[in-house]
């Protein structure tokens, strides 16, 4: 999830691409009608890299600050919610389902966690290093200063759901 990126997301395509998943799944969206259209990162070049993971199979978690939700007016995710992934254009490109979330801060990210986000060398130092790096740059554009102490941050798991090229395994 990004608050402070310019993509604007194609959500014509989005519409298009989530009436496919739901005509192939319609369980899956009748336990979760409710999506939302997002891209990871906050410049071109980062939603880029990381949805890249994603659609190699390296990265099936992510991370994002409590206080991005509250500045955009969103609801946290829950288990089973769904959101559509767009690339660096706003392109939608993975149907994304969230499979295990928690809140916690900064410290309760374990090496499991840094791994499963699929990101540089998937160690917890680099987990670390860069998320750092990340945060105090997204709350710096929020305007407020980050807490690796005290600021919440939403550990989510999720599957990739849609396209079927894409898809993991059950779904």
């Amino acid at each position: 999830m990004s608050t402070v990126s310019p993509i604007v997301v194609d959500t014509a395509a989005a519409v298009r691409m989530w009436q496919e998943y739901a005509d192939a799944h319609p369980d899956a969206v009748a336990a979760c009608p409710e999506y939302t259209v997002e891209h990871f990162g906050d410049s071109e070049r980062l939603a880029d890299e990381l949805l890249a993971h994603v659609l190699e199979g390296e990265k099936r978690a992510t991370s994002s600050l409590v206080a991005e939700y509250i500045a955009e007016d969103q609801q946290l995710p829950r288990i089973g919610s769904h959101w559509i992934a767009c690339d660096g254009r706003g392109t939608p490109r993975a149907i994304l389902r969230t499979t295990e979330m928690r809140l916690g801060v900064f410290g309760s990210a374990d090496a499991r966690f840094a791994y499963d986000e699929g990101e540089d060398d998937r160690s917890l130092e680099s987990w670390r290093i860069e998320h750092r790096r990340y945060w105090t740059r997204i709350s710096a554009a929020l305007g407020r200063e980050w807490s690796e102490e005290s600021d919440e941050i939403i550990f989510e798991r999720f599957s990739v759901a849609w396209p079927p090229e894409h898809a993991d395994a059950g779904r």
